[in-house]
């Protein structure tokens, strides 16, 4: 087996659609769009094996030469290690049940070819970006994954509202994949190379641990992954992304984009370890992020804001994770994360769907009843997002990130605090939007109810979550390791500073209390005493605090005001400067040359005739006067 083959299988088929759409029915695309990437998921797990058997030696494939200039040469390298493998497996599984999720639900679609063209282009680019052995193909599918989701986000183009989310997420997303292109730069002047592995190797001899220029250059790479993955303060683009169909919001923050920043840093671990100020600023950014990102998933009304706020916030989980140095803790919550979270955005769409397109839950509820199916399935996501103790996978992954934002050497009590207090936001926001979605009185009558090819990856999706947790469990419940102990001949093991069972038990039971609490605290906002804290959310101040925190923190507004409008307003007084003048001139002469030439297009053929005997007599004179004179 080739790696080669698994982002060339999507390419493959993404380009047969963009090509045969016409030729194609709905029959024949749907077999291409999923079939492609079952196919890729089938490779990717033989591989896997072979690499398992084979003592997890990496394999690498050569699959072409790309540039060669001077000094420098790339190539279409492919890389399957430790890391890669988990990302992969990860994208081409979830990539399928979406696919397949898909299928029903875009099945009326005018565009359904375009639409399985757009996604196998989606998983194509994110496939390259973590296979890549060389980070100038990483950066191929990095930007892949940035134009696809312009093209998914907005792909309901006709709405004005869509196309400007599409622009917003393509823009702010330029910023850091500005910084990270900058860093390439630098890595090449100073290593030499843009292979991944001989930039490992070769930093820790050219520099020392906090060194300069390694700690600009990890920096910059921070800067690429906070914009990709929505970290503060590049966070704007990812709620306003949920103007794109359900299944692209699954798979943007389940499998593919958003958790490409946390596979880069990990990926380059190497030169923030060599750079201990930029691994604490990731740290600093994922605990603010995931804080500022609960509460503002505390008060949306949109069913898919709040799952777009919480993706934001469970990412911030594994920015902390990384920037304590719990490489793996934070490999093993994007695993979690991503089969909890594609399985609520799917669930969601299915009520959406159900609801004719409604998003709004206070114009749900009552639905318990009328979506049993759904109803189950929601609820295991629930429980896992909210980290639910001992019986959800979501637990077992946050709570290795908890303890380790204490104990780990780059954690710090206020790290674990941060987290704590974003355990009890999960579980408010997450059941808040569970009872209201199922409890309560009927609002709106179910439409539509959704078909086996919409609820068999839910069920697969719920098992998932519940069962995934139990490869990597703590000290306090059988110290497995069977995850971490798989990382290891690619990321370095956690050192642990604050060893103790007692306080690391102490850790868990405040987590899951949180949790608990926070659940209990939704059920009694919504289900138990909803008069009481209806009066008292419409206090005129807890009314501005919720306004506040449903914008975003206002942090659209205070960018328009820096940087947008001072931009706009400079862009008008300069639209007619000198440089404009001139082309603006040249372009007002073409268009008069334009107009006194249409004035001899007459239709009359005798002018034509005549022109033609003029324009010849014209040349035989100049010939003769040529020759005689």
């Amino acid at each position: 087996m080739f790696p080669a083959l698994i982002p060339l299988i999507p390419f493959i088929s993404a380009f047969l659609l963009m090509l045969g759409w016409k030729r194609f029915d709905r029959i024949g695309v749907t077999v291409i769009g999923c079939g492609s990437i079952g196919l890729a998921a089938i490779v990717a797990i033989i591989i896997a094996m072979q690499f398992a058997a084979n003592g997890e030696q990496a394999i690498v494939q050569h699959a072409g030469n790309w540039l060669e200039a001077g000094g420098f040469k790339t190539g279409f390298d492919f890389r399957m290690d430790a890391l890669s493998v988990v990302f992969v497996l990860v994208i081409t599984i979830v990539g399928f049940l979406i696919h397949v999720y898909a299928s029903g639900y875009m099945h009326d679609d005018p565009d359904y070819a375009r639409f399985f063209a757009c996604m196998n282009l989606f998983v194509g680019a994110m496939l390259t970006l973590v296979m890549a052995d060389n980070l100038l193909l990483l950066y191929f599918g990095w930007e892949g994954v940035g134009l696809c989701s312009y093209l998914l986000i907005g792909f309901w183009y006709k709405d004005p509202a869509n196309g400007y989310a599409a622009r917003k997420a393509f823009i702010v997303t330029r910023i850091g994949d500005t910084a990270m292109a900058i860093a390439l730069f630098m890595l090449f002047q100073y290593t030499g190379t843009l292979s991944i592995p001989g930039i490992l190797e070769n930093s820790t001899q050219i520099w020392s641990v906090n060194d300069g220029v390694v700690t600009i250059i990890a920096l910059l790479l921070l800067g690429g992954a906070v914009g990709k993955s929505a970290q503060l303060p590049l966070q704007t683009w990812l709620p306003d992304a949920m103007a794109g169909p359900t299944p692209v919001s699954a798979l943007i923050h389940a499998a593919t984009m958003v958790t490409a920043g946390v596979y880069i840093i990990a990926r380059t671990h190497t030169l923030f370890e060599l750079a201990p100020a930029a691994q604490t600023t990731t740290a600093v950014i994922g605990a603010i992020t995931l804080v500022l990102a609960g509460f503002s998933a505390l008060v949306q009304t949109d069913i898919k804001r709040v799952l777009a706020y919480s993706t934001v916030s469970q990412i911030g989980y594994m920015f902390l994770a990384l920037g304590c140095g719990a490489w793996s803790a934070a490999v093993f919550h994007f695993v979690t994360h991503a089969f909890f979270k594609a399985l609520l955005f799917m669930a969601a769409g299915a009520i959406i769907v159900a609801l004719h397109h409604e998003q709004d839950m206070f114009k749900m509820g009552g639905l318990k009843k009328q979506l049993r199916g759904v109803y189950w399935v929601f609820l295991v996501g629930c429980a896992s997002l909210a980290a639910i103790p001992f019986i959800t996978a979501g637990f077992y992954s946050k709570d290795q990130i908890i303890w380790l934002s204490w104990s780990a050497a780059g954690g710090h009590v206020g790290f674990w605090l941060a987290a704590l207090l974003g355990a009890l936001l999960t579980g408010m926001y997450t059941f808040r939007m569970f009872f209201l979605v199922f409890y309560g009185e009927e609002k709106t009558k179910v439409h539509h109810r959704p078909g086996s090819s919409m609820m068999i990856p839910l069920y697969i999706l719920a098992v998932l979550s519940t069962v995934a947790g139990f490869i990597e469990l703590p000290h306090t419940m059988g110290h497995v390791t069977l995850f971490s102990n798989w990382l290891q001949p690619v990321l370095p093991a956690v050192t642990v500073l604050h060893e103790s069972l007692s306080m690391e038990w102490t850790s868990q039971a405040l987590s899951a209390l949180l949790a608990l609490g926070g659940i209990g605290l939704a059920y009694a906002w919504v289900v138990k005493h909803p008069k009481g804290m209806s009066d008292f959310l419409e206090m005129p101040a807890i009314m501005w605090l919720r306004g506040y925190w449903s914008r975003g923190w206002d942090f659209d507004e205070l960018y328009n005001v820096l940087l947008v409008r001072p931009f706009v307003y400079l862009s008008r007084i300069n639209r007619r400067d000198l440089i404009d003048t001139f082309y603006i001139g040249l372009a007002a002469f073409m268009e008069w040359c334009h107009n006194v030439l249409a004035r001899t297009q007459s239709g009359l053929l005798r002018w034509y005739i005549l022109g033609v005997v003029l324009g010849a007599v014209a040349i035989l004179s100049v010939l003769i006067w040529r020759i005689y004179i």
